[in-house]
């Protein structure tokens, strides 16, 4: 029997969660061979699915050995193989599906020639968890983010502290809280919302997590140069704090003792006024051993100055009053009495800012949702027409590692710059096992937005619009979240088994997918009444990592036969997740 060389012919090997159905899917991508006396016969002891085929009558038999992932397959159930259009499909059954808990502990634990290995295989299966990041991160005495391209080093000093980001939704789950439980006070949640705010901005030395990316300050970043250096004082030394927010030290401690503020009454108590005076007892917040206390200011003035709260050294000085739930930040309640209508908890008139403090407010009102994502992909109740988010790049590539938001010019907003985890790492060699990012890449990153907005607003539906010019770039369809699948050039009889060993099935999604970006005008326009009609979700993304995901995409529908690639008007492929 004469051999052929079989590596122009492929592999792919594919399974679903919870299916005890393993199938093979072998093509050649040069030609469309007509397969006749078609045979599989199943190699256990050498893990490996020997097939023989003859392309025609008068050929010679073709033998492609090809080998099997780590799974367990039942060896009394029958093979089957038949030869389709331009592939051969193979079917094997399993013992139990892949992902059950008895084949994960035996692969992982049992297989795994060493400890750097199994916990590579770990890495890669384990889905991202926030909280690991942020212990680890912790944990050390000092870590020093760099570029993934070129290696270089992007801080100055090593980060020691490091905080978890809020959620871009949480003024929306303040206020269903507070609504809740103090439905008569809604102002409550506005006054949380702006101070919460405030003690996320960007302050030097910090780093802010979140699932896709860190928050560093402008200052923290070696050769971070903008046009013009532009910083927000959300925090001022405490005999010059304003009406929004507390000292830097009580706000430090601020959710810690909102947390515990269950009840209007444990907060404030409204003491109605006599002969036109108002006044409130409020409670005390314990930052760091020192007691914040709060004064009702007497003196009327503009209901829209929002509250501050000082420490007690300072009262003699500055006085305002306290952000108990029962407080509003932009209402001012009048009580009246005999003598006429009082104004009660209005701040002094020596706490109004300057035009220019009250800008910066304005702005940070504007851009508040979107301020608290990292612009790796946001929603339309994030985005706002007074932010733009521009491109970080590498001070020595110049590759793209992050983004940051600006309004009227190229200086940050918060003087906060985002780095995507896919393009940083933690340590060097970039990817070793130090590398605390080292499984976070784009495709991984986008599947797990993917999948988790697809359980939240039960869409599979997704169309991602540039984030800049709000056009549809990438239009995307999840077909199947559960899948597993490997892929690879065959072998040949006389080929060296060791690799046949080390093949491993990875999780991936099934997606149908369209390069929208050169879309006509009527094409968009159908496009747009398939977002309509089918409700599909809208994401934003910066157009280079749009244009990055579609060229990834694209480039995994080798690992499928042509026929398969293709399902009613979008190409079919899949991501790793």
């Amino acid at each position: 029997m004469s051999l052929k060389n079989p590596k122009k012919w492929r592999f792919t090997w594919e399974t679903q969660s919870q299916s005890p159905n393993l199938k093979l899917f072998l093509f050649n991508s040069q030609s469309k061979p007509s397969v006749h006396h078609l045979q599989a016969q199943l190699n256990l002891s050498k893990s490996h699915l020997l097939v023989t085929f003859t392309e025609n009558e008068e050929t010679s038999e073709v033998s492609i050995r090809v080998p099997i992932p780590r799974v367990l397959i039942d060896p009394e159930s029958p093979v089957n193989a038949k030869a389709s259009d331009d592939h051969i499909e193979v079917k094997l059954v399993l013992l139990l599906p892949v992902d059950h808990p008895l084949v994960s502990t035996f692969d992982l634990l049992t297989l795994s020639d060493d400890e750097s290995e199994r916990n590579e295989d770990l890495d890669l299966l384990n889905p991202f968890i926030m909280d690991s990041d942020l212990k680890s991160l912790s944990s050390m005495e000092g870590v020093h983010f760099y570029c993934r391209s070129c290696s270089n080093r992007l801080t100055r000093s090593p980060l020691k502290q490091f905080v978890e980001m809020p959620s871009v939704n949480w003024p929306e789950m303040a206020d269903n809280w507070f609504g809740g439980c103090c439905c008569s006070f809604g102002g409550a949640s506005e006054k949380l919302v702006n101070r919460y705010a405030h003690a996320y901005a960007c302050p030097m030395g910090v780093c802010m997590l979140n699932s896709t990316a860190v928050t560093l300050c402008s200052d923290d970043l070696a050769g971070c140069k903008f046009s013009e250096k532009y910083r927000i004082q959300t925090c001022k030394p405490e005999q010059e704090s304003g009406d929004e927010g507390l000292s830097e030290e009580a706000m430090r401690d601020f959710e810690t003792e909102s947390g515990r503020a269950t009840r209007c009454d444990s907060q404030c108590g409204v003491i109605h006024g006599v002969n036109g005076k108002s006044g409130s007892s409020c409670s005390k917040l314990e930052n760091h051993g020192e007691n914040v206390k709060f004064k009702v200011a007497e003196e009327k003035t503009n209901s829209s100055t929002l509250l501050s709260a000082l420490p007690a050294s300072d009262l003699s000085e500055k006085v305002a009053p306290g952000p108990g739930c029962c407080d509003s930040v932009h209402h001012t309640q009048d009580y009246t009495d005999e003598g006429g209508i009082h104004d009660v908890c209005g701040p002094s008139l020596e706490d109004q800012k300057t035009t220019k403090d009250m800008e910066l407010r304005i702005n940070q009102r504007s851009f508040l949702n979107g301020f608290l994502g990292d612009a790796f992909t946001a929603r339309s109740y994030n985005l706002s027409t007074d932010i733009e988010w521009k491109q970080f790049v590498c001070p020595q590539c110049s590759s793209l590692i992050g983004a940051y938001p600006c309004a009227n010019g190229d200086m940050p907003v918060d003087d906060g710059v985002r780095l995507f985890k896919c393009y940083i790492s933690t340590s060097l060699p970039v990817g070793e096992q130090a590398d605390l990012f080292r499984k976070y890449t784009l495709e991984r990153m986008f599947t797990s937005q993917l999948v988790e907005s697809a359980k939240d607003e039960l869409s599979f539906r997704t169309v991602v619009r540039d984030l800049r010019t709000k056009s549809p770039m990438l239009q995307i369809v999840l077909v199947n979240p559960n899948s597993w699948c490997c892929s690879g050039d065959c072998l040949d009889t006389k080929s060296n088994t060791d690799s046949v060993l080390k093949l491993d099935l990875h999780p991936v999604i099934k997606v149908l997918f369209s390069d929208c970006s050169s879309n006509t005008e009527s094409e968009l326009r159908v496009l747009e009444d398939w977002v309509t009609k089918n409700q599909a979700d809208e994401v934003f993304m910066l157009a280079h990592l749009i244009k990055e995901l579609i060229e990834t995409i694209a480039s995994a529908k080798v690992e499928f036969p042509p026929s398969c690639t293709f399902l009613q008007g979008l190409s079919f492929s899949s991501m790793p997740r």
